[in-house]
Order: C-alpha cells, then structure tokens, then sequence
C-alpha cells in the first residue's frame, strides 16, 4: 500500500502548508502540493484536510524529526514534504481529538497515533482497515450493557463521531422484577439504597428532634407504599432520562438480549422473541452483575435479593436477611430504621475485603440499635408456611462450627451473599474471549482489552478491580477517548474512595489495615486514629465515642497516608475529600498542617493519635478536645 506522509513540522516556516483542493500528488520522494493563499479561511482549510484523507488510502500526517512517525513505517512507502503545519494540527485536533503526531488515516478512517497503529498492525484490524472490510460494520461500536459505565462510554464514543449501539436488556428476578433502563446502580443499587437509607435516618433525626425543641403528640410511623412509590417515580425519570441522552447523541438503544455468534456479529433477542443480527467493529462489555442465590431448596421460589427488595408492593415486616456483604447489612440497617424487626445471618467475617477493625465497629453499632446477628450459620432450606404479602417463611440453618441445627420463622428471607457476574449466556466462548471460570470475570489489559483485541469491558464484571458505579463510568469515558479521540489516559484503579451505608456510615481509601500490613510488614506502617461525638449528637446524647477513624500512613515513604477509614455521619461527604488528599499523596505532616472546619466531623483528620498495638486506647471526643482548648 501506498502511505502518503504529510510533514507538519518546520514550525520556523512562515508560510502555510501548501494544500490545493484537489488529490495530493507524489512526485519521487516528495509531497508536492501547490500553495494556497495566506487567507484561507477554516472551512476551507478543513475540507481540504478531508479532501487529503478521502483522496489517499493511506495518509499520515507527520514530523520529519519525529521517532514515532518512522516507527509507524510497516513497509509502505513514504513521500514527505517540509512546510509548516501549525494549522493543519490545529485543525485536526478539531477533527478528531488528536493534535499529535503521527495521525493515521486509512480509507477514510481515523486510526489515531503510533500506539494506536501498531497495536491495529499487531492486532490484525490494520489489515481490515486496508483491505476496506471495516465498512462492512453496521457500526464503530456495540456498547453491551445500558448500566452507568456502557452509557458513558457510548455517548462519549458518539460525541467523537462514531456509530454506535447500547444494547441492554433486563433478565427478569425469579419474582419476576425488571426495570428500565440505567442499570443497576440507578435501579436497584446505589439510588434507591440511599433514599431508602435516608428514610431511616429521618426517622432517627425525628427521635433527636425532642431533644432539640420539637414537639409533636401524634404517633409518628412509616409507610411503605409511599416511600417505594416516591423512589421508584424518581427512578422512572433517571430512566427517561438516559432514553433521551442517548437520542440526543445519536446513540441507537435496543432493549434486546445480545450474544456473540461471531467474533465481530451478534444476536439481539428481544422481549418478543425476535432475533435481528448486528456486526461491529469494537464491542464494549459492560454487562455488570446480579445477586448470587444460594442453591438451597427453595431459595428462588421464596426468597428476594436487592434486585426485589426497593420495588417491593409490600413492607417485608419480619425479616431475614442472609449474608454479611455490604448489600447486606445497608438493606438491613435501614430496614430495621423503618421499625422492622431484622435479624443478618452471617456465615463467617462481615464486609470481608474491608478493613476489619472498622466492619465490627459498624456492625456492633447495628446491634446496639436493635439488628439481631445470628453469626457462623448457613441456611440449608427455605420452606413456605404460609402465603401473602408478606407471607410467613421457615429457615432452617446448621452451624458452621457444629451439628446444630436452629430454626426461625420470618415474613421476609433477603439474600446478599454476593454478585456474579453477567458473563455467562453472552457467546462470549464464540468470540474468543478468555473469562475465569471460578466468578466469571473477565482479565483485561491496562486499557481494558480483553485477550481479543477488538473487544474491550469496563466495570462489575472486570477481574480484579472495583465494583463501583464511577469507576465503571470514568473506565468507559477514558476507553472512548483513547479508542477514538487519540487520548492516552487510563483509569486509575488506586486510591479509589468508597462508602458503606450501613446505619454508621462506612466511608474508605486506600488500604485495610490488614492489606497494609501484609505489604508494607507491621513495622512499617504506622496507624493514627481517634474516636469522636459528632455535635450532633450530643444534644440527643446518643453514641457517645462509637464514630471513629484512622489513617494508616507508610513510614518507609515519609509517613505517606496508604488508608484512611471514618465511621460516622455524612462518610461519603468526609471521605471524598481525603480521597483527593491521598491521590495528590498527602502526608501525616500535611493532615496535620491543614486547618479544619469546626465543628465538623471531617476535622477529625486534626486529632489522630498513634494506635497502640491491637487494642484501641480511651481518647476524649473531637468535640471534648475543641472545647478544651
């Protein structure tokens, strides 16, 4: 093939580029192009770019002195000439998000910069785009998945001008629960867990407000109905929402079941049973996951997991719930918030992958208010004693450690043993891609590529990485960029922050105290922590000392902050901010020279103290302390 090299350098130039609008013509080693005027305006420098790129089968733009420019030579020949290209830069930047050099063109397709082309060359996808074969694609991309990482990946890859696909369908529960379009973040994750979180903290704002003044006689209770209507409603406009930011880039949705038949074709089923084939360049998986059932009898014909729980026609009264995840014990704190009896089955540790000092921190809080544990018990069967809404469930469970077997009665069993991912029924054998057959998951690259290179995942269903609702999203915006804006950004799987709504809030980032001992050895961490009382709790003279925090900081890095954990109100608000701290690499010393907000609990950060050995010594409160001083 012929490849036509375009020398944008020699920035000393005064003059502009020499581009006539008409087909470039090669002349021995040189590109010669007559010249044009000095006021040639942008339109005009614009279409005689495209003119260059549709008139050349193969075309890049280059620098003469650039390494990465003769390192995209793969045997083709080359014809270059030497006038200043500022503009044409300029202009392709505008074109297709890549001001850099080389920028590679083949049949009319942006291909993008040295990295990009010897990846296609290694890859296979160089040849296809030679051969003319990516034209046979109905579209540049084929997002799989309508949850918050696939939606921002393909409004960010139409934004840069390609053709792309969402499809997403919902596998409805064995209770027979779907929902719309978001995922599972917006649908029955993060949004409604909050609300409903946040309906149980009313409930205990609305104890504190005697203590402050409030009066009021009448018997206050909850409603069920209306707190799952109200969330729901709010979750039918995220869903329109979605609907109409797709549309309005140009994105085609489908609510069809998509499974690979070929590496590059697939079979969209939907609800009615048709099956319409599609076929694209790239594919994004972002299928996520769905809770885990138990295998016990009778799990999936009367049980729910969290995909039923927040669209429930009933209030669960009596309720079980099976597991000691963070979807665990979030449902179960706000359930018992609402007034609901609510006893957490827990075969081993909870919150396992979290630090552990502070999981039984939040889940000995639940138990002074009220939630039952019943710990080193599994269930072995679910029975129906009796129908309705709710109905009346019998549990039996064997001990762990023992032949015990116990037995309880419970309107309501949840189970939130874990999530496996969505990988299985997707023909992703037919495609080529490589999934670990233990969890399902998928082993990319460091730009999430799966082991076939046209096939790309983000979020949930990742090996090895967060299960989070904005890592998912900042995976997918950054995939789009790099695949077809010339960006070289990554995302950043480190120092991600997080937060636990269990009744105490749970806020993290960074490293477990375990996990930093297990890299760093014990004698090189140092861990900081202090107890605290919220002001606002003090009036209501509730949970004297039970908020708490700790950084864990490496003393072999200048006593660099590896871990900070915070127990108390409003986690998610205080931890982002140490989250921004800990990627900007903040020090103990840093923590300690920042002025804090008074009175906050986020000013904790200003009253760590050493922790000394396994067992955490009496410290006053943050709010003693202030007054002290």
């Amino acid at each position: 093939q012929k490849l036509v090299l375009f020398n944008s350098g020699f920035s000393s130039s005064s003059h502009r580029p020499s581009v006539e609008a008409c087909p470039a013509q090669a002349d021995g080693n040189t590109f010669k192009m007559p010249p044009i005027e000095n006021d040639t305006g942008k339109n005009e420098l614009k279409s005689r770019i495209q003119l260059l790129i549709d008139s050349n089968q193969v075309l890049v733009f280059s620098k003469s002195y650039c390494p990465f420019c003769v390192k995209v030579d793969i045997g083709a020949r080359y014809y270059q000439v030497t006038n200043d290209g500022t503009n044409y830069q300029e202009m392709l930047l505008e074109m297709t998000g890549q001001k850099t050099v080389p920028n590679v063109f083949i049949n009319k397709t942006h291909l993008g910069g040295c990295d990009k082309t010897m990846q296609a060359h290694k890859d296979g996808s160089l040849q296809q785009l030679l051969t003319g074969d990516n034209e046979a694609y109905d579209y540049d991309l084929i997002v799989i998945g309508g949850g918050s990482g696939g939606l921002a990946c393909s409004k960010e890859a139409a934004m840069l001008g390609k053709k792309v696909m969402v499809l997403d369908y919902v596998v409805p529960t064995p209770k027979g629960t779907s929902w719309g379009l978001g995922g599972t973040c917006v649908n029955v994750g993060c949004i409604p867990k909050k609300l409903m979180h946040q309906t149980a903290l009313l409930g205990t704002a609305m104890q504190d407000a005697r203590k402050f003044g409030w009066e009021f006689e009448e018997t206050v209770k909850h409603n069920w109905e209306t707190m799952k209507t109200a969330v729901n409603n709010y979750i039918g406009s995220l869903n329109w929402g979605y609907r109409v930011a797709l549309r309005d880039k140009n994105v085609n949705y489908v609510n069809a079941y998509a499974e690979f038949i070929e590496p590059h074709k697939i079979k969209a089923t939907n609800k009615r049973g048709k099956e319409t084939l599609y076929t694209a360049a790239k594919f994004v998986l972002a299928t996520g996951e769905r809770p885990r059932y138990l295998g016990i009898p009778g799990d999936k014909e009367y049980c729910i997991t969290s995909d039923d729980l927040f669209s429930l026609s009933y209030c669960p009264g009596k309720t079980l719930v099976i597991g000691a995840s963070y979807v665990a014990l979030e449902c179960g704190g706000f359930l018992a918030g609402l007034g609901l009896d609510v006893t957490v089955m827990v075969r081993s540790i909870l919150l396992r992958g979290f630090d552990q000092d502070m999981a039984n921190r939040a889940g000995e809080h639940m138990e002074e208010h009220g939630v039952k544990f019943l710990r080193k018990y599994v269930p072995v069967k679910v029975e129906e004693l009796e129908a309705g809404t709710p109905g009346r469930l019998k549990v039996t469970a064997k001990s762990t450690e023992s032949d015990e077997i116990i037995e309880g009665e419970y309107n309501t069993v949840l189970i939130a043993v874990g999530r496996d991912a969505c990988t299985d029924k997707i023909g992703l054998d037919k495609a080529g891609v490589k999934v670990n057959p233990k969890n399902g998951k998928i082993p990319v690259n460091d730009e999430e590529q799966t082991n076939v290179p046209h096939i790309y995942a983000i979020g949930d269903i990742l090996e090895g990485k967060w299960e989070l609702t904005p890592v998912a999203i900042q995976a997918g915006k950054l995939l789009a960029r790099r695949l077809y804006g010339g960006s070289k950004l990554k995302c950043d799987y480190i120092n991600v922050p997080t937060t636990v709504f269990t009744p105490l809030e749970y806020g993290a980032c960074g490293l477990s105290e375990e996990r930093a001992t297990e890299l760093y050895g014990q004698e090189n961490i140092e861990v900081y922590h202090s107890l605290l009382w919220p002001l606002e709790f003090t009036v209501p003279g509730r949970d004297n000392n039970r908020c708490y925090s700790k950084i864990i900081c490496n003393k072999l890095d200048n006593d660099r902050v590896i871990g900070f954990h915070y127990l108390g109100p409003n986690a998610g608000e205080v931890t982002q901010g140490f989250g921004v701290a800990m990627k900007c690499g903040a020090t103990k010393e840093q923590l300690d020279n920042t002025i804090g907000i008074h009175p906050t609990c986020a000013e904790v950060g200003k009253h760590f103290t050493v922790k000394e050995g396994t067992n955490t010594k009496s410290f006053n409160s943050i709010q003693s302390q202030c007054s002290a001083s």
